[in-house]
């Protein structure tokens, strides 16, 4: 709601605040004039209410303390959205940045386990052809004695 909306509501609530007061008036007024012929009672009635509202500068003058309450009001809320949403940033911005050294831990964990695999297939494959080395000269080797025996 913007500053002239809440201005205009204010003095709505004040006209109608001063119209039951002067309702209440008139009601009291009433009560001890019991004898008055019910004539008199609706010419009463009939006075305009433009005749009974406050004069608009006497309103201006009630409003301007208001006004300055509520343009206080309106900044300290503004600055109250703000921080909110500074806050909401910041928040953001540490998710992401947790988020992104999450990523990298994961990313050197990846990277580890990589190099240990490509290690260990290394070695797996460099003891296989050892293992096939030395089955060969064993082969060899069985061989020799082989022909040595048969001869």
């Amino acid at each position: 709601m913007n500053p002239k909306e809440r201005e205009s509501k204010v003095r709505e609530e004040t006209t109608e605040q001063a119209k039951n007061a002067r309702n209440k008036a008139r009601e009291q007024a009433m009560e001890p004039l019991a004898e008055v012929p019910e004539q008199a009672m609706e010419s009463l009635a009939e006075v305009p209410e433009q005749a009974m509202e406050p004069p608009a500068e006497v309103l201006e003058q009630a409003m301007g303390p208001l006004s300055e309450v509520l343009g206080r009001a309106q900044k300290a809320y503004a600055a109250y959205l703000e921080a909110e949403k500074e806050v909401a940033k910041a928040y953001k911005e540490t998710e992401q940045q947790a988020e992104k050294v999450y990523k990298k831990a994961e990313q050197e964990a990846r990277d580890a386990c990589d190099e240990s695999m490509r290690q260990a297939l290394k070695r797996w494959d460099e003891a296989i052809e050892e293992a096939w080395k030395d089955r060969s000269e064993m082969i060899k080797q069985a061989w020799k004695v082989y022909a040595r025996g048969a001869r």
